[in-house]
């Protein structure tokens, strides 16, 4: 397994990969489900052992997936998931999480996030991520989809401060959270993941990107990678289904922007002059 790759810190002092893999849209088909195991696996030999996924996902279908591509290789996997917040009472958690650790095939998740807002008060639901630690069912825990409001409401709850990190959507077409989210986690020291890096296939198409994509002899799809890593605690899970497009995203990593490549990217898709609501996919 590659060592090589660039690590961001989790405020629990873990070191983890910044570019990890997605599973969105895996496991739907199960035609597809042995290339999807293949370029996970794939992934993992590159360096590229952090894996997110959701119960949400294929109704569990991508946790089956990964479950099947860290199978023999559990140690070297930094393990995402995610519960729907229609399970985030603290039972509803509970039954959640034993439901994911059957279709990953393991007895612990890394990292275990709430997937987005919802009725249930989030003092309750961080009292469940808190007993799953303590049964040692997850060793930490997140959330997604959480605006700055949202972030500092976690902040004053009970045990709110063991947050590891804030899965939002964040790419060169989606940087609302440069204005306000980005810079308050930074200033805390909570990494924030990326979801959906290079977009929904957009931005592999995008003609601004051309000229700085030809400077580097890269995609577009690199360049946008390399773009969301470009700075400090920021981990980009892309998903990748086919060999190729895995060697891709960790070539991305290789690219190294210059301020002219940032200036005319900026340029081409301007940073937020204001306060923007979050976005969700």
């Amino acid at each position: 397994m590659s060592s090589s790759l660039p690590t961001t810190r989790l405020p629990a002092g873990i070191d983890v990969p910044v570019l990890g893999q997605g599973t969105w849209n895996m496991g739907e088909d199960r035609r597809r489900r042995s290339d999807e195991v293949v370029a996970l696996k794939l992934g993992i030999d590159l360096g590229m052992t952090l894996i997110d996924t959701a119960e949400m996902y294929a109704s569990g279908g991508a946790e089956e997936v990964t479950g099947e591509a860290i199978e023999g290789r559990r140690e070297e996997v930094f393990l995402v998931s995610k519960v729907l917040p229609s399970n985030a009472s603290r039972s509803g958690v509970m039954r959640a999480c034993e439901a994911s650790l059957k279709r990953l095939g393991t007895d612990r998740i890394d990292l275990y996030l709430l997937h987005w807002r919802g009725g249930t008060p989030l003092g309750e639901t961080v009292a469940a991520f808190e007993a799953l630690k303590q049964q040692g069912k997850i060793l930490h825990w997140g959330v997604s989809n959480f605006d700055t409001d949202d972030m500092e409401e976690l902040a004053g709850v009970a045990s709110g401060e063991a947050v590891q990190t804030n899965q939002v959507l964040y790419n060169l077409s989606s940087r609302g959270v440069d204005f306000d989210l980005l810079p308050w986690s930074r200033q805390r020291g909570i990494p924030v993941m990326a979801y959906s890096p290079i977009g929904q296939g957009d931005l592999t198409r995008d003609s601004k990107l051309a000229p700085v994509a030809e400077r580097h002899g890269a995609t577009a799809a690199q360049i946008a990678l390399a773009w969301t890593m470009r700075q400090p605690g920021v981990i980009a899970i892309p998903k990748a289904s086919r060999p190729g497009h895995v060697r891709d995203n960790r070539a991305a990593l290789d690219i190294e922007l210059t301020e002219t490549d940032i200036a005319e990217l900026d340029r081409a898709f301007p940073p937020p002059s204001r306060k923007r609501p979050l976005e969700m996919i």
